[in-house]
């Protein structure tokens, strides 16, 4: 199978989890260079799950936008005026907490509540042990609460 019909396969499954990693307007960047990169290393000749490996790559393409979107609302943050007029706070509320979330525990909670993936298969899909998904989900689940009491 070539590379574009690899692509072909799985683009919609790939955009539809980079969607719930990282919204609907970043998700087709995060995918396309994911995608690009996993088809450019060195080991993709070598690889016998495609779709895994590709939706690792976008969990790891995920992580590096996170950080870098995380760094920049940093550097914003430190020079911002303070606005007069606030948005609407529960939505944005709602996505800082969100975004507080590693990008591991956001994958996972894509997988079990858009896919409906069982553990099992989170775990071969993101290549870690059922245990790492329950981990992360738990883990997930209770910063989530935290976040929600302290405010």
């Amino acid at each position: 199978m070539s590379d574009g019909e690899i692509y072909e396969k799985h683009a919609d499954d790939l955009v539809r989890f980079a969607t719930g990693l990282v919204g609907p307007a970043d998700a087709p960047d995060v995918v396309s260079s994911a995608v690009l990169n996993a088809i450019s290393s060195r080991g993709w000749a070598e690889v016998r799950e495609h779709r895994n490996y590709l939706f690792r790559a976008v969990v790891n393409e995920a992580h590096m936008q996170h950080r870098s979107r995380t760094r920049r609302r940093w550097r914003e943050a430190r020079v911002a005026v303070a606005q007069v007029n606030e948005p609407n706070w529960l939505a944005i509320e709602v996505q800082e907490f969100v975004d507080a979330l590693s990008v591991r525990q956001r994958a996972v909670v894509v997988l079990t509540y858009w896919d409906d993936l069982h553990e099992r298969d989170i775990a071969r899909v993101l290549g870690i042990s059922e245990g790492s998904v329950r981990r992360h989900l738990a883990r997930a689940h209770t910063r989530l609460r935290e976040m929600w009491r302290h405010e």
